[in-house]
């Protein structure tokens, strides 16, 4: 009957427990100088009252919902969580609240109403406030602190839970150096002032009250947050109780423990049972002030609930060096409680409970550190039938690449149908009854299982026509081959430097996605790629222009020629090549003529000055893991006493978008763009950014949303003028000027929109960005004539290092939240969404569109031109997708899939989520060519 006692739980040992977390708090900011100036209360209960201080240590992802998860449930979420985290659905795993709640416990809540979303109906009051709504600094946490003073009066409550989001807001929208930061921990600390000094006036001699200071999450250098920084994952854990000891003596570092760990010590403090799921320990300084009998008895209790853990979760837990260790223990246990009840209070007894003490701590270390390793249990089924569908998409694209570039620019799948049908019932049968068996047999709940069966069949019937259309192109390409080549003299064409550049180039970076450091430093690659890029175009300049300029009428074949194709595969003849000169400029056709004069040396020129920009791009935005903490260009910019730099280059920026965007636009438009960025710049003064000349004093700080709105209007406003030209193109005439004009002024529409959404400091990156586009189409793409193919490679590329010149990196660190909120009043989920998309991928996008408007401006080329690059652009996408889908699938145990490879994966998936809608608008673009090419 002895050992049946010991799982029972034991009696509270506070008696009302207050838990103030406070939103993105890092460890420095209370532990550090900040501290010391700002929270001057906290540091001296810290350093000479009744408490504990630790570094609390969080798993990435490092937003909100999952790090509430981790510390109520004491369990490790899942990366899907940082998607999650904008809606939070009900929490249905065994935690902390339910197990309050459950107790008779009564549970007051005020602050972020993720809290309200996990735990419904858990508490007896509440007010939630939405975390989303970033420029709120003063409200979200006044609406907290309303209620401190009626509700510390009372009595009528047992766990009362405080929720901060002003420090948060404050990291997000100006970064963690802010001088907003200071007066906001002030607040903090005399909020916990005021806490403290009531719960101290109101305790009674049976039980003590707790207050548990904590943050979910840091913050970067940026102010941001979800990556994996020391800034990111350490946060202060603070337990103040008049149950525990005065500090005295010199003040060592806070020692460092798991965010898991709060769910067991508040279970044991609160006299819960500890939640099932929970891969915390107990830190045992929080009830090293009871008996030895009662230490044992608390760390026994997380024993075993850890082992019985590791028991649900391992076949072979009996051989777990945690399990073994805790058994032992658990044995010295016995023999301790023997001697107890012989009654020997000796030196020996004391000596020995602190060795089993010992050995029951290293279990639980051991115990823990095993389970967070197995917490990721996988969905193979579910992952391994996604896999199939996505490589035989991709498998699908490569073999179309031969009929998609050629003139008629086609993609079909000729299926044929005696052949194919009965194949296709076979595999779909056999499909459907390999569902059935792993269903049924199938331990753990599966995703695709949980489906309906009318889904599942869809499923399987798509596999099974994806895998007969693979077979059809394979058979239709073996059919071709058999036949005499029409033109023998095209297979003998060589390839040209930049093919073999954009062919390695590609392949040299999906391999580079098996390796963290690379997905890491993956901007390194891209620019590393557009300077080679840039380089390769210098040398076809120069031969373009001294070489080959005797040999003009044969070098128009070599071109057309050498830009024939980009892999063996495409066997593609005389992709849109422009047949003469450029009708626009009113040129000869030789390309040499084509470039006369001053112009000559602009385009030898301009690869160098391309290079240049690119540069300078690099020193603006650090971004990536290794040397993301070194100071940058924006940094400089973003400190305070460089105001007045930042906004004269704001100014000059806004003025260049100007000149560089106007010159195809409408006068309507172009009125409409002055007023815009006019209006972006008085957005950007309105909340404190820059400031006008005129301006002296900018204490008047406000949300800026009539001026952002006011900028709406004009974005709206220009896309809408290029919608209607577009329309008129498509529906009344086929006229390809109207459509280019139409397709410029959306394109400038979503220019002004970017400059609006974009941080001051990040203006010249949009200036770069036309600039690059400007001196490309003028000078490098026209003279040398390339492919539509070739082309969208370059756009895609440019694209992909525009990305990451923005300040993005494979971290959710680096998205900015703020852009999300420009010109709304609270928190609206679909435009709130929409607008934080559009900024983080605004290089990509704009240069994505760029590319639609060059090839419908190009009246020379082939019809099919805006079909190929469509085609390139999402094969471009899929390889790499593809390739990492499967590499991650491989990799999931790996060290940094957490860290490293699921950030990068939703990163990818969004892109391809944009992709495919930019494709869309390039086909509907395309439906003039198609009704030629019907006529």
């Amino acid at each position: 009957g002895m050992v049946s006692n010991w799982t029972k739980i034991p009696p509270p040992l506070f008696k009302k427990v207050v838990i103030v977390l406070i939103d993105a708090l890092r460890d420095d900011f209370v532990f550090g100088s900040k501290g010391k100036q700002f929270m001057p209360y906290t540091t001296q209960v810290v350093e000479r009252g009744t408490s504990y201080s630790f570094i609390a240590e969080a798993k990435p992802p490092t937003v909100t919902m999952p790090r509430i998860k981790a510390l109520m449930t004491g369990s490790i979420p899942g990366f899907i969580d940082v998607i999650v985290n904008l809606n939070s659905p009900a929490l249905l795993d065994d935690n902390l609240i339910w197990q309050a709640k459950t107790a008779g416990k009564r549970i007051i809540f005020y602050g972020d109403d993720t809290w309200v979303k996990l735990f419904p109906k858990h508490f007896v009051e509440y007010d939630g406030t939405t975390s989303f709504f970033v420029s709120d600094f003063t409200e979200v946490d006044d609406n907290v602190t309303r209620h401190l003073d009626r509700v510390l009066k009372r009595e009528d409550w047992d766990l009362l839970i405080l929720h901060y989001l002003g420090l948060d807001h404050i990291g997000h929208m100006t970064g963690p150096n802010s001088p907003l930061v200071g007066p906001k921990l002030r607040e903090m600390d005399n909020v916990l002032k005021k806490i403290h000094i009531s719960l101290l006036s109101k305790e009674e001699a049976s039980l003590p009250n707790l207050l548990v200071v904590c943050g979910d999450h840091g913050m970067s250098e940026t102010g941001s947050h979800g990556g994996s920084s020391e800034g990111e994952v350490h946060t202060p854990l603070l337990f103040i109780s008049s149950a525990f000891e005065k500090r005295i003596g010199p003040l060592t570092q806070p020692k460092l423990v798991q965010q898991t760990d709060l769910a067991s010590t508040l279970a044991v403090g609160l006299g819960l049972p500890i939640s099932r799921n929970s891969v915390g320990n107990l830190i045992l300084p929080v009830v090293g002030g009871k008996t030895m009998r009662e230490q044992l008895r608390f760390v026994h209790l997380n024993g075993f609930q850890l082992s019985r853990l590791l028991q649900e979760n391992t076949p072979a837990y009996e051989k777990d060096p945690g399990y073994e260790h805790f058994k032992i223990a658990e044995k010295s246990h016995g023999n301790w409680i023997k001697l107890y009840l012989e009654g020997n209070n000796s030196e020996i007894l004391l000596n020995l409970g602190k060795k089993v003490l010992k050995q029951y701590l290293e279990a639980l270390k051991i115990l823990s550190s095993s389970l967070s390793k197995q917490v990721a249990q996988y969905d193979m089924y579910s992952m391994m039938v996604g896999t199939v569908i996505i490589m035989e998409v991709l498998l699908l694209l490569l073999l179309s690449f031969p009929k998609a570039l050629s003139s008629r620019a086609e993609f079909e799948v000729p299926l044929s149908p005696p052949l194919f049908s009965l194949l296709f019932y076979l595999m779909c049968l056999m499909l459907c009854a390999v569902h059935v068996i792993v269903c049924t047999s199938a331990e753990s709940l599966c995703y695709f299982c949980s489906m309906s069966w009318l889904t599942a069949v869809g499923v399987m019937m798509l596999i099974s026509a994806l895998m007969c259309g693979i077979l059809s192109a394979i058979a239709k390409i073996f059919e071709n081959s058999r036949l005499p080549l029409k033109n023998p003299v095209v297979s003998s064409s060589r390839w040209s430097e930049i093919n073999v550049l954009i062919l390695s180039g590609t392949i040299g970076h999906v391999l580079s996605l098996g390796a963290s450091s690379f997905i890491e430093e993956e901007h390194q690659t891209w620019y590393f790629l557009i300077n080679t890029l840039c380089l390769a175009l210098c040398q076809e300049l120069c031969r373009n222009n001294f070489l080959l300029k005797e040999y003009d009428p044969q070098h128009g074949t070599t071109v057309k020629q050498n830009f024939d194709s980009i892999g063996e595969a495409s066997e593609c003849k005389n992709i849109d090549i422009p047949a003469g000169g450029n009708s626009k400029l009113g040129k000869a056709s030789s390309s040499a003529e084509f470039i006369q004069g001053s112009d000559k040396w602009i385009s030898l020129a301009s690869p160098w000055i391309i290079l240049i920009c690119c540069r300078l791009l690099r020193s603006l935005n650090q971004t990536g893991v290794q040397w993301a903490h070194r100071p940058d260009f924006g940094h400089w910019l973003t400190s305070s006493e460089h105001k007045s730099e930042l906004s004269f280059l704001a100014a000059v920026s806004l003025l260049m978008i100007f000149f560089l965007v106007q010159r195809r636009c409408s006068l309507v438009s172009k009125i409409a763009m002055a007023l815009g960025l006019l209006g972006v710049y008085s957005y950007r003064a309105a909340i404190g950014n820059v400031v006008f000349p005129w301006q002296h004093d900018t204490k008047d700080i406000s949300k800026g949303i009539t001026e952002a709105r006011f900028v709406y209007v004009f974005v709206l406003g220009i896309v809408f003028t290029g919608t209607k030209d577009l329309l008129k193109s498509q529906v009344i005439s086929a006229d390809s000027s109207v459509k280019s004009t139409g397709l410029w002024e959306v394109y400038s529409g979503l220019v002004l929109l970017a400059a609006l959404l974009f941080r001051p400091h990040n203006l010249p990156v949009l200036v770069f960005c036309l600039l690059i586009q400007t001196m490309m189409t003028k000078y490098i793409w026209r003279p040398l004539k390339f492919d539509a193919a070739q082309i969208t490679i370059m756009h895609y590329w440019f694209g992909q290092a525009f990305f990451y010149f923005q300040g993005n990196s494979n971290g959710i660190a680096t998205v900015d939240v703020s852009a999300g909120f420009v010109g709304l009043e609270s928190y609206v989920e679909i435009p709130a969404i929409f607008l934080t998309a559009f900024a983080t991928y605004a290089g990509p996008l704009l240069w994505a569109i760029h590319l639609l408007c060059y090839l419908s401006s190009e009246v020379n080329r082939d019809s099919a031109a805006v079909g190929h690059g469509c085609f390139c652009y999402a094969l471009m996408r899929s390889i790499p997708v593809a390739i990492y889908i499967v590499l991650v699938t491989g990799l999931r145990y790996h060290l940094f899939i957490w860290s490293v490879f699921s950030p990068k994966l939703l990163y990818e998936g969004v892109h391809v989520f944009i992709t495919a809608t930019i494709c869309l608008f390039f086909t509907a673009m395309d439906q003039n060519h198609s009704h030629k090419v019907q006529d």
